[in-house]
């Protein structure tokens, strides 16, 4: 397998696997953040996957007592260079398919008639473009529970708003370029908001809070105001 190891900061290494968001790169994160979460390192801190790479927090001094190179980030670089030497196993763990009931449009999805509009197309058939797509969750961030998404219909790329909003509310669904999302909390933000899902997907007493991780896929399914209100009464 093909890596390259940079430092960041003094007590962080970056695996880069691969240049460009893709689903075989996503494959190769998966199958190294797997290992080593199968392999628990005592050096290690944290395990933060992302598009295209892998970062490891470690703690310098157990790497120094491990290792006898002057740099603990020397003795990291040598361990992984053990580590990775070897054929990874693929991740063995089943895709989760989660299914997301959006309310699209008004209050909802107040930037669906201006996302329809520029891509010359009806608001019915945005809905229609942006309920068909396969979606896949290729990282966790920004905020708690916020899934970034590959799978975008081509047609329904869209910039980021030119004036960000300060409060956009916990659930809303929007478009940022090329990558679609959902808003797990309130937060300030500048995609085009084109619906709303009554489902929490960020739970911080929950033992996993995020509903969404790395590598589900996710399905948005269009429901009306009366069932997203029926829903939202019973979450």
């Amino acid at each position: 397998m093909n890596y390259s190891l940079r430092p960041l900061g003094d007590s962080a290494v970056v695996i880069q696997l691969g240049d460009a968001i893709a689903t075989d790169t996503h494959e190769k994160v998966k199958k190294v953040t797997s290992f080593f979460e199968k392999n628990p390192q005592k050096w290690i801190i944290d395990i933060i996957p992302a598009f295209t790479t892998v970062t490891l927090y470690y703690d310098p001094m157990t790497i120094l007592q491990k290792k006898k190179e002057k740099l603990p980030y020397e003795g990291v670089c040598s361990i992984l260079s053990e580590l990775l030497s070897h054929e990874l196993e693929e991740d063995s763990t089943s895709a989760r398919v989660i299914e997301i009931p959006v309310c699209y449009g008004g209050e909802y999805g107040p930037d669906l008639e201006e996302v329809a509009h520029i891509h010359g197309l009806s608001v019915e058939e945005v809905i229609s473009k942006h309920t068909n797509g396969d979606y896949l969750v290729y990282m966790i961030g920004f905020a708690p529970g916020f899934p970034y998404v590959g799978g975008l219909d081509p047609d329904l790329a869209t910039p980021r708003r030119k004036s960000p909003r300060l409060k956009i509310p916990a659930g809303s669904v929007g478009i940022a370029g090329d990558q679609t999302g959902v808003y797990p909390i309130e937060t300030p933000g500048g995609w085009q908001l084109i619906g709303r899902t009554p489902l929490s997907l960020f739970q911080p007493d929950e033992e996993t809070p995020s509903l969404l991780q790395a590598g589900d896929h996710i399905k948005f399914v269009s429901i009306s105001e009366d069932e997203f209100k029926e829903m939202e009464g019973k979450s």
